[in-house]
């Protein structure tokens, strides 16, 4: 008889790498069209009978008090700074997976979505500060210099093989790039007056887990619960707290505990008791199937482990969410002609894909970077379009930047820009992929 185990291909060193990058673009590209819905949803209530009781629901107080110490937000607050926290450790996450475990090893290719990102940062910020130089709201340039991850990666779904997938590698690398650029950008332009205290702590915090890890702890239920002290210190300390998800992000180790021959090993061990209901009581051969439950769950790296544990809790809970709680902007009496809105849209349409094609040129230009295996500037124009989407980290910024009376014509100047954005960058893709299918 033919073992079944035979008839299947062997397991590459590869499949390590490419398999956590298929499934984060699956994740993520499902993740966009339920982050529109939520969009659709929270804008219909905005502008229904219900709209007050809807806006209000987001603005209601909700923490605890010890003594002198009051950690009282709104439940916006708590979804902003605290859930969105998680969206940047996940991020994090697969930047670090990336750059140590996957394509962007290679300096060279790690370049070019890099100086994508900067050129995407800066152009859009200069455009937008020239437009708004002395008009109030000129501190909310940071609103268009992020991508929104979710929407990009959705929006090339729609052509699956049809683009070449260095593309998909270059946008999600260029995006996880800007929006940890855009969160150091709000933790430090965009925090509040510091508590050096509070910092310190923060900081020693920090220490802590990199000593933890250091030592070689890996339950992840304490590291969560020195996450929660850190991110509580850094909400005290006038940093914006989300930075906190960033920072743990990266600090998290991508090597394994258990290797593969060791894993071997350990379930050969288990394998080699006869068949029978014998894994019950305080027997050796039940400490020795525990050990090997242990051993498969260390055979993953923790970023690969969190990173699968966390990222559908993101893109199918938090991101909705976040979205229900900022997208509701009331259309009814709008102006479209005011100059933040107009400044958002410019940055965002034009700014972004100046900035990230014209900074990717000079990298390729400079011998700094080189272009992926099947990717065409063609697919990089389409690519620089598409990044001009800043839905989510834009609505983020913006809730900070912009005082109410200005806050709800950003959020049209976001919503406006990122669609043009999203439809100019998917009409090229569908020029292109329609000559390549006629070649």
């Amino acid at each position: 008889m033919v073992d079944q185990q035979d008839t299947k291909l062997p397991h590459e060193a590869a499949d390590r790498i490419t398999k956590p990058f298929a499934r984060f673009l699956k994740i993520e590209a499902a993740a966009g069209g339920l982050l529109l819905l939520a969009v659709l949803l929270a804008m219909a209530l905005a502008n229904s009978p219900w709209a007050e009781a809807f806006l209000a629901f987001w603005e209601t107080p909700i923490g605890l008090t010890f003594g002198s110490l009051d950690f009282t937000r709104s439940l916006r607050h708590w979804i902003n700074d605290g859930l969105m926290t998680f969206f940047f450790f996940v991020l994090s996450l697969e930047l670090k997976r990336e750059i140590v475990l996957g394509e962007l090893r290679n300096p060279r290719q790690a370049a070019l979505p890099f100086a994508g990102a900067l050129g995407g940062m800066v152009v859009p910020a200069s455009l937008y500060l020239a437009l708004m130089t002395g008009q109030p709201g000129m501190h909310g340039w940071g609103t268009v210099m992020a991508t929104d991850t979710a929407f990009v990666i959705g929006c090339l779904a729609l052509f699956g093989g049809r683009i070449p997938p260095t593309l998909r590698l270059f946008l999600l690398s260029l995006a996880i790039f800007d929006d940890v650029g855009a969160i150091l950008v709000v933790a430090f332009g965009y925090g509040e007056t510091m508590n050096w205290s509070a910092l310190g702590l923060g900081l020693l915090g920090i220490g802590v887990v990199a000593s933890f890890s250091r030592f070689g702890v890996r339950s992840v239920p304490i590291y969560f619960l020195l996450g929660g002290a850190i991110w509580l210190c850094f909400d005290a300390s006038g940093i914006h707290a989300t930075i906190a998800g960033v920072i743990l992000g990266l600090m998290t180790p991508t090597r394994v505990w258990v290797s593969d021959a060791r894993l071997r090993a350990i379930l050969g061990r288990v394998l080699a008791y006869p068949s029978g209901e014998h894994w019950s009581g305080d027997t050796a051969d039940r400490h020795d199937l525990l050990q090997a439950g242990r051993a498969v769950s260390e055979s993953l790296s923790p970023v690969e482990r969190l990173e699968t544990m966390l990222h559908p809790w993101v893109g199918f809970a938090i991101m909705p969410i976040f979205a229900l709680a900022n997208a509701g902007i009331t259309i009814h009496g709008a102006d479209f002609g005011q100059s933040v809105s107009l400044a958002i849209i410019v940055g965002l349409v034009l700014g972004k894909p100046i900035g990230v094609l014209g900074f990717s040129w000079l990298a390729v230009r400079s011998g700094l970077a080189v272009l992926g295996p099947g990717l065409s500037w063609p697919f990089v124009v389409a690519g620089s379009f598409l990044t001009g989407i800043g839905f989510t980290m834009s609505l983020f910024i913006a809730g900070l930047a912009f005082e109410p009376a200005m806050l709800n014509a950003a959020k049209l100047g976001i919503l406006s820009g990122s669609a043009i954005a999203a439809a100019a960058g998917t009409l090229i893709l569908v020029r292109l992929t329609s000559l390549a299918a006629r070649a």
